[in-house]
């Protein structure tokens, strides 16, 4: 009898390690849309992470998007307490105070608008209080069809609406406007000038004389010649008395 009870004893746990086991490759991420249809605009995703830990709680998400979706498009709208949305360069994370330990972290965003895709894949890395860290990123499958233990979540996608059309892209940050230029002070704008009117004013004053010089001339020979003859007429009359 006591052999038997060992026997059962030994296949009662390896029942329960394989549950245990099952339990473990079973857990994941999931997505769901309120409107899983690609070009559908301002869709609400709602994503539950499943505790793996019994002694450690789930304290970060950290998603990267799926091409068609930029960080600029999804807005935070809610998760457990305390915890916040951060933008990243190729996804975003949620983050805060630990869910309590065994207990799955659920929170939702709002997408501007769902690419047009049959499907969308949100790899995610689950972060522990303990420093354990899931890593739920693989996208193959087996030849069964069923993904793997890691397997990333997946939405898949019904075909777009009749007329429906990809909006235009997210509004990047606004240029800067450049610096306003510094009028020059007028004593410099005064020296930029001043070159300019000196050439014109000398200009002025070589024509001026070039013109007045013959003039000046044709006075001085006619007030010589008038002076010429009146001396000359002088002489003659000296000469005669």
């Amino acid at each position: 009898m006591s052999r038997t009870h060992a026997r059962s004893a030994v296949i009662t746990a390896a029942a329960l390690a394989a549950l245990a086991a099952a339990g473990s490759a079973s857990a994941h991420v999931e997505v769901e849309a309120d409107d899983a249809r690609a070009l559908s605009q301002n869709v609400t995703l709602s994503f539950a992470a499943e505790s793996e830990s019994a002694s450690a709680g789930i304290t970060k998400l950290q998603v990267i998007l799926p091409k068609g979706l930029a960080p600029g498009d999804v807005t935070y709208k809610k998760g457990p307490k305390g915890w916040t949305f951060t933008a990243g360069d190729d996804g975003y994370t949620v983050a805060g105070p630990a869910v309590p330990a065994g207990e799955d972290a659920e929170y939702a965003v709002t997408v501007r608008q769902l690419p047009d895709a049959k499907s969308l894949a949100f790899k995610t890395l689950q972060s522990y209080s303990d420093g354990r860290i899931d890593r739920w990123i693989e996208l193959k499958k087996s030849a069964d069809g069923h993904g793997h233990g890691s397997s990333a979540p997946v939405l898949t996608l019904k075909s777009a609406a009749p007329g429906a059309e990809a909006v235009s892209p997210s509004p990047s940050a606004e240029p800067t406007a450049p610096a306003p230029t510094t009028p020059a002070p007028a004593s410099s704008a005064a020296a930029e000038t001043a070159p300019a009117a000196t050439a014109d004013d000398k200009s002025d004053d070589e024509g001026g004389t070039s013109a007045a010089l013959p003039i000046t001339l044709a006075i001085v020979v006619i007030a010589l010649a008038g002076g010429a003859w009146w001396w000359f007429k002088r002489r003659s009359n000296t000469t005669s008395a």
